[in-house]
């Protein structure tokens, strides 16, 4: 009885789990839908695909003895009203939280790893409960138990898994995915393209609107081949337009035209700003030339490696199956187990021949996708301008507020301080002659308050310039930071040599206000891995907080960037909702090589 029931419910199980592809083609219908701007399908057909998993969890937990956990993160919390009554996201305000709701439970829900493990099992459990009632039929509830453990592996939760615990097969694997990865989004870049191509030629007036639409798909493949391949590929396009600014008698000019309103001044600088932009024209031009070498570098290893893992199928699965031989040019025909297990080897080797140049042909695609879709010297000599116009104005205001918090600090406290002890000397002086006694214990209270002046001028100029960074250098001023975090702290890197002492000062606080970032909104652990390359001065900062950091929700994050602004640097954030949290502070320098300073490295952590 328990055999026959264990058969029926892997029949169950099957017809169940052939759902799955309705849940697979419905996410792609509307992932199709929101790369053309329709946004609001996506969100909710990937949880309407939980609700599916849900209910096989429940299944495999009852059927086939196995618990299988929700594995996803917790969800987003509920926006919060403000005084004034608005909601805010970003820089962004709203009367009602539906849309900030929305948002978060998008991003919750696409950026979430399970999303992606989900994703596949949708695909591939189908085809494995199609054999599953064969297999029971052969093995008993024991193949039935096995089956719940392999649906806990897919869709349960998993412990996170460090970065050097990829096997050769698993890195390989990653590789052929990132390959198919860059050539499915240039492929995407290609349509819309011509689309792009068709406005320009004939719809002028649209054509600034469509092409920055679809810079956000270069974007795409920009950000995920540094993510993927480690190639960074910047922006390239010039900056935007300001503002136009009116004549004395009011009006503005466009060119020959003058104009009461400045709207359509703006719309030709616009027209004039894309099609002026040699990086505009580039992106075209990639989009047709990209796909191609894309496709040219992925085919060898899609043919290798389909042909081993489809050969393989068909020796130890089809033939036995249908008892039908199996020829493969130029391989002799196979009718027999042994003939079968002789070509095994030439199908192994077709896979590790087909995965083993894979790392190496995904940087060569993204390589190609940077001589395309990255900037030129001129676009970097002007994105370099731009932002020193930008941050002068903020690393002025930052001085200021600087020399005021000094002054305003010596003002209040040393200064009076001073003041009070010149006070008290006069009254020695009156008083030594007089009463010798009062005169010792002023003199006493004097030596006190002049320690604790001395106490206080040194905290002062430790924030001003922490005497650890002159003495020990930036490697070792941060890991003394992380000896006096609460949370656990971790200090990775090597650096060649000292870097430049301002640039020193600036990281340091930058580092110090992360980690007290980190420890004040529930974070943990802490890693920080410093690197010096290629005259760059790189530090990450990741911690397990809840996420959702914003600079433009605090004055903490704004503070980062302007001092990193300062020195052309840039704070790169990653914190989506639910965590983890990963800063990126990258300030081009030069460091100092001297003999006498021996290469510096670290590995410390605090518990």
């Amino acid at each position: 009885m328990p055999y026959l029931r264990a058969v029926g419910r892997a029949f169950a199980l099957a017809a169940f789990s052939l759902l799955s592809w309705v849940d697979v083609l419905i996410e792609l219908v509307t992932f199709a839908l929101l790369c053309v701007g329709l946004v609001f399908f996506f969100g909710p057909a990937v949880l309407w695909a939980r609700g599916r998993s849900a209910t096989m969890r429940a299944l495999v937990a009852r059927w086939c003895g196995i618990e299988v956990p929700a594995p996803y993160r917790p969800e987003p919390p509920e926006p919060v009203r403000e005084r004034d009554g608005w909601y805010r996201d970003g820089n962004q305000l709203y009367k009602r939280a539906f849309w900030i709701r929305w948002q978060h439970r998008l991003t919750w829900a696409m950026e979430d790893p399970a999303a992606g493990r989900e994703f596949a099992w949708q695909l591939v459990n189908p085809l494995c409960t199609l054999l599953l009632p064969v297999a029971v039929l052969l093995g008993g509830p024991v193949v039935l138990r096995g089956y719940g453990r392999w649906t806990r592996w897919w869709i349960g939760p998993r412990p996170p898994v460090e970065p050097t615990g990829k096997n050769w097969l698993h890195r390989h694997l990653e590789a052929l995915g990132h390959q198919a990865g860059l050539f499915a989004v240039s492929v995407v870049q290609l349509v819309f393209a011509i689309f792009q191509l068709g406005v320009m030629a004939f719809f002028m007036p649209m054509a600034t609107p469509v092409v920055l639409a679809n810079r956000t798909i270069a974007d795409t493949l920009r950000r995920e081949a540094g993510n993927w391949t480690g190639v960074t590929i910047a922006r390239p396009y010039l900056p935007p337009p300001g503002l136009p600014v009116a004549r004395p008698d009011g009006l503005y000019q466009s060119g020959n035209q003058l104009y009461e309103e400045p709207f359509w001044p703006v719309q030709h600088a616009r027209t004039r700003w894309v099609y002026r932009d040699r990086a505009t024209w580039r992106d075209l031009a990639g989009s047709v030339l990209v796909p191609l070498v894309s496709f040219v570098l992925l085919l060898p290893t899609i043919a290798l490696v389909s042909r081993g893992v489809v050969g393989f199928g068909a020796l130890w699965v089809w033939r036995p199956f249908v008892s039908s031989p199996v020829e493969w040019f130029p391989l002799p025909e196979v009718s027999t187990h042994l003939g079968a297990l002789a070509q095994t080897p030439a199908m192994l080797a077709m896979v590790v021949a087909g995965l083993a140049p894979a790392p190496w042909l995904a940087r060569q695609q993204a390589r190609f996708a940077r001589l395309w879709f990255g900037p030129t010297e001129a676009t970097r000599l002007a994105q370099r301008v731009e932002r020193l116009k930008q941050t002068r104005s903020d690393v002025t205001v930052t001085q200021a507020a600087e020399l005021r918090r000094i002054e305003r600090d010596l003002h209040d406290g040393i200064q009076s301080r001073l003041v009070a002890m010149g006070m008290k000397l006069g009254a020695v002086e009156a008083l030594v002659d007089t009463d010798p006694a009062a005169a010792k214990r002023l003199a006493a209270e004097l030596r006190t308050a002049s320690s604790e002046a001395l106490t206080e001028l040194r905290v002062l100029i430790r924030g001003i310039h922490p005497p650890v960074l002159s003495e020990r250098g930036l490697l070792d001023a941060v890991r003394a930071l992380a000896l006096d975090s609460p949370l656990k702290t971790q200090v990775t890197g090597s650096l060649p040599g000292r870097v430049e002492e301002s640039v020193e000062a600036c990281v340091y606080f930058a580092v110090s206000e992360l980690l007290g970032n980190a420890a004040k909104h529930g974070a943990k652990r802490v890693s920080i891995d410093v690197a010096f390359a290629d005259d760059q001065l790189t530090l990450v900062v990741t911690d397990d907080g809840p996420g959702g950091a914003n600079p433009a929700r605090g004055s903490g994050l704004r503070g980062i960037e302007r001092r990193l602004g300062g020195f052309d640097g840039r704070l790169t954030l990653t914190s989506p909702i639910g965590g983890p949290t990963k800063a990126t502070l990258e300030i081009p320098c030069q460091i100092d090589q001297e003999p006498s300073s021996p290469k510096t490295s670290t590995s410390s952590e605090t518990a």
